[in-house]
């Protein structure tokens, strides 16, 4: 079976603490030893090889990754189903919070938004197959090992899971910097909503801006018009928190 690297501390502690099914860690010769104690002993406890190796063997396991001196040799991300994440929500008697993003390209997005996602109570992320960044080490590593708490499902149509969120009473709210509807105008959200963050050059593709039933806009009153991604989503994520927090 394929396996994949999961890099750095908290990527790795938090994989442990999730029970995430992990072959081997390997740790650098001379790393800080405040810094892979924590690891060691947790990875210890559960009966996992640990094997220290020279620094440049864990740099060409994930290139342009920086693991810290650890990385671990883990399954497959095991990826989610959207009903999975629609269950989730109402296993805790909450109405579906769902992030869609439509072509996200760039792994430190991916991962950035899967920590926001974490930390505003997102019942799940759904990424197309196709043109989209996936899990990786480098995603693990930037969401400083959310991505083992945040379902994530990779759907082959986005277009068409839409449909079906939309059929389970799900409203779908998109990203558009050319509507005039502004975010905090909107009224959605306290409700079963899933927001679509559009591609980091291009934004939304047509179709799926078309079948979203709410267009809204970040107010902008600099010079720049537009967000990086991850923050967008973050604004937004924290909006939709705020809402639902006003509420009780």
């Amino acid at each position: 079976m394929e396996e994949e690297y999961i890099a750095g501390k908290h990527s790795v502690t938090e994989a442990l603490r999730a029970g995430r099914s992990i072959n081997k860690i390997w740790i650098a010769d001379g790393a800080q030893k405040n810094l892979v104690q924590p690891v060691v002993t947790e990875a210890r406890e559960k009966g996992i090889v640990i094997q220290y190796v020279d620094k440049r063997k864990l740099d060409s396991f994930v290139p342009g990754v920086q693991h810290q001196g650890i990385i671990a040799q883990a399954a497959p991300y095991a990826y989610a189903e959207v009903e999975d994440i629609l269950a989730a929500a109402e296993a805790k008697g909450e109405a579906p919070f769902i992030l869609l993003l439509d072509e996200i390209e760039d792994p430190h997005n991916l991962g950035s938004i899967l920590r926001t996602a974490d930390c505003t109570g997102v019942h799940g992320v759904v990424i197309p197959r196709r043109r989209s960044a996936s899990i990786t080490a480098t995603v693990s590593k930037t969401s400083a090992g959310a991505v083992e708490y945040v379902p994530v499902a990779r759907v082959t149509n986005l277009g068409q899971t839409i449909d079906r969120l939309k059929e389970q009473g799900v409203w779908v709210v998109g990203t558009d910097v050319n509507t005039d509807s502004n975010l905090y105008q909107a009224d959605v959200f306290t409700g079963p909503v899933a927001i679509v963050i559009g591609n980091e050059g291009k934004g939304m593709g047509r179709l799926i801006r078309e079948k979203c039933d709410v267009l809204v806009k970040l107010p902008m009153q600099g010079q720049i018009n537009s967000l990086n991604a991850s923050v967008a989503a973050g604004v937004i994520m924290y909006e939709v928190l705020r809402r639902r927090q006003s509420l009780g």
